[in-house]
């Protein structure tokens, strides 16, 4: 169109008869060729406007937090002396953003007595509904993604039932048509199972099996008889309705693996659970309940390893859950939001015959800008950091009043 426009106005020109001076009608000539090449460049620019474009890199952003945490307890003399402890927690710094059409996530987590990587993994959208993740990644399991609202989890988690990450992949299908699946296959522990090159096999975040117990080996012991989990898989499968005043998901899940001592297969190792997840209004009830089984022959005594320190749990037995909070915003100076809790979780029927594990907090949650604080009392029994191990056989409730101090950024 800019063409004939340039064409139309030239011949009009070079009609006119004020214009058969020779220098004039050069002069002319000249004005119409660069006319003729600023509409080409224009026609160009459009051109490539029009052809599809490489993808953007949109970068990978950095984030994290810092957590100090204040504990008065009934199980350490010096504790009470001293009036309970304020204690450095962790810095944290998180990964997350996108390259082209993968999306990269990672956690790294610094203690004063270890450094883990929680999780680190690529995903990529290969379908409408689904994505695939792989890497160290979220072994999926009973309620999403939490079942617990305080900052100690529930029972599952010391048994690596609960925010359990492993090396594999995993399979997501987002929720639609009211249902959603989760399938996993994980190759090994996230640091690398029996064999894995690291120092310590319990400077980890999430609890894995990492031996068997002989003997009168003790319960906090390292580990005589080294094993790892290995080719496991997991499916979490969750049913949403919609009711008045909220949504509930029921669901299931299931894992199945294999148990290695470096040079074969020593043993199974398989889980299942049922659970619920409702809110309704203001209120989160979330119930669990199933049981899990590391079969070896001739042991009902496992290892475990996570937070730099080994512990003992029953080969076999039963757990189940129940939680309930209530979640309001205010505004009260910094302070944007509330969420009161009760969770109580218990472990029993174990094949060691030890005593039952359960642990009851009572909490509220504060966030308030980039702050977000946990104050919890917890009254347990034979629970690991409030005074016991899921091995114990203490007959007595132990307390801890907990304030955990965290900001985010």
């Amino acid at each position: 169109m800019l063409k004939y426009t340039a064409l139309a106005l030239a011949t009009g020109l070079l009609s006119l008869p004020t214009l058969a001076n020779n220098d004039e009608l050069a002069q002319l000539k000249q004005q119409l060729a660069k006319l003729q090449q600023q509409i080409q460049r224009i026609e160009e620019k459009a051109i490539k406007a029009k052809q599809p474009q490489p993808s953007v890199t949109s970068g990978v952003k950095v984030g994290g937090a810092v957590r100090t945490n204040y504990s008065h307890t009934s199980y350490n003399d010096g504790n009470k002396n001293r009036g309970g402890d304020f204690d450095f927690d962790l810095l944290r710094i998180n990964f997350a953003g996108d390259i082209g059409d993968v999306a990269l996530n990672a956690e790294v987590r610094f203690f004063d007595y270890m450094t883990a990587v929680k999780y680190a993994y690529a995903a990529y959208n290969f379908a409408k509904d689904w994505q695939v993740q792989a890497g160290i990644t979220k072994v999926p399991f009973g309620n999403w993604p939490y079942n617990s609202h305080n900052y100690f989890f529930s029972t599952n988690y010391y048994i690596g039932l609960e925010d359990d990450h492993d090396l594999g992949v995993l399979f997501q299908r987002k929720l639609a048509d009211n249902w959603q699946l989760d399938l996993g296959f994980f190759k090994n522990d996230e640091l690398g199972g029996v064999d894995g090159y690291v120092d310590d096999r319990a400077d980890r975040y999430s609890y894995d099996v990492v031996g068997y117990r002989q003997g009168s080996e003790g319960i906090y012991d390292t580990p005589t008889k080294s094993i790892g989990e290995y080719n496991t898989f997991a499916a979490r499968y969750g049913y949403h309705i919609q009711h008045t005043g909220g949504s509930t998901e029921f669901g299931f899940s299931g894992q199945v693996g294999g148990l290695h001592d470096g040079t074969e297969r020593v043993g199974d190792s398989l889980a299942w659970a049922l659970h619920l997840n409702s809110n309704i209004g203001p209120w989160n009830l979330q119930l669990q309940h199933g049981e899990y089984d590391h079969d070896i022959d001739g042991v009902n005594r496992m290892a475990v390893g996570a937070y730099a320190f080994y512990d003992s749990i029953a080969a076999q037995a039963t757990t189940s859950s129940a939680n309930i909070a209530y979640s309001f915003s205010v505004k009260w100076g910094a302070i944007t939001g509330l969420q009161f809790y009760n969770d109580f979780g218990i472990i029993y029927d174990k094949s060691d015959a030890s005593e039952d594990t359960w642990m009851n907090v009572t909490g509220v949650s504060v966030a308030a800008g980039g702050l977000f604080t946990y104050f919890d009392l917890v009254h347990a029994k034979n629970q690991p950091f409030v005074g016991g191990s899921i091995a114990g056989d203490s007959t007595d409730t132990e307390r801890r009043f907990n304030i955990n101090i965290g900001y985010y950024f």
